[in-house]
């Protein structure tokens, strides 16, 4: 099927040209996780017919922004991945996810919810740290990590982190991270307020602690 298009010579046109169809910067938002397979990225998208998924999938790979590859044995089986190009999409996912924290509201009964989209926000405010590193990070919903600032760039991950000993381990209980989702209280600040947990001795976690209001007045624990 060829590409719709808004036929308008500008830059924002053409990008919604792209992605602007619906289900497609979520799934983009799936995959900065990491590659997945289609049955998990139905898992993780609730709501979508498996065969829009399926024509989504296509069409990001028709217009560059996904690939699919099968795994080395013994897995053996096909997984979708960003492109760099996809992945150049990560920091318009930040800031709709800034955008749209104010229109979260309180957690409906009908709202699905994962741990690592927690991972949008906490990146974000990770970032302001100047320092580089890997947070792991557990809320009641289970465990996801990201990577700050880190060649080939910032990012984020489903579970544990695989790579070694994270730079800080953070601990969020469902009432903070619902307010840090929606953008009422920072992670510095929950931190000052002792609401969430960090442990490590790297220096992204000794800023972490330290960017806390009244930091200096309290002996942070990791050190």
């Amino acid at each position: 099927m060829p590409r719709r298009s808004y036929d308008q010579y500008c830059a924002a046109a053409r990008a919604l040209d792209a992605v602007g169809d619906r289900w497609t910067l979520l799934i983009v938002r799936e995959l900065l996780a990491g590659p997945r397979r289609y049955t998990d990225l139905h898992a993780d998208l609730p709501g979508v017919s498996t065969d829009m998924l399926a024509t989504r999938l296509k069409d990001m790979e028709r217009d560059g922004l996904a690939t699919r590859r099968r795994l080395a044995a013994p897995a053996s089986v096909y997984v979708y991945e960003l492109t760099p190009r996809g992945r150049q999409l990560l920091p318009v996912l930040l800031a709709l996810g800034e955008w749209g924290a104010a229109e979260l509201g309180e957690r409906r009964a009908t709202d699905a919810v994962r741990a690592h989209w927690l991972a949008l926000p906490l990146l974000r405010e990770l970032g302001g740290l100047g320092e580089s590193g890997v947070v792991e990070v557990r809320v009641d919903e289970g465990e996801f990590h990201v990577r700050v600032g880190e060649e080939p760039g910032s990012g984020y991950g489903e579970g544990r982190y695989e790579g070694g000993e994270p730079d800080a381990r953070v601990v969020l209980g469902a009432e903070v991270s619902g307010e840090v989702a929606r953008g009422e209280v920072g992670l510095a600040e929950a931190v000052g307020q002792g609401r969430v947990e960090v442990t490590g001795v790297a220096p992204l976690a000794k800023a972490l602690r330290a960017s806390a209001p009244g930091a200096a007045d309290f002996s942070p624990s990791g050190d």
